[in-house]
């Protein structure tokens, strides 16, 4: 009788851990941006929107 699919090893390596390690220590500005990247252009949009005006 074979094994279920689950329940045989994967061939992943530690190359997947390697790789985010090395995402994760460059810093947060590589998946995350900062608050200020917009400028007031949110807010101006939301206000606008809150008036009740259309584009």
């Amino acid at each position: 009788m074979t094994k279920h699919l689950a329940d045989h090893g994967h061939g992943r390596g530690k190359g997947r851990v390697r790789a985010f390690m090395r995402i994760a220590r460059a810093g947060r500005g590589f998946w995350h941006r900062s608050e200020a990247a917009g400028g007031n252009r949110r807010l101006v949009e939301f206000l606008r929107i809150a008036r009740g005006r259309t584009a």
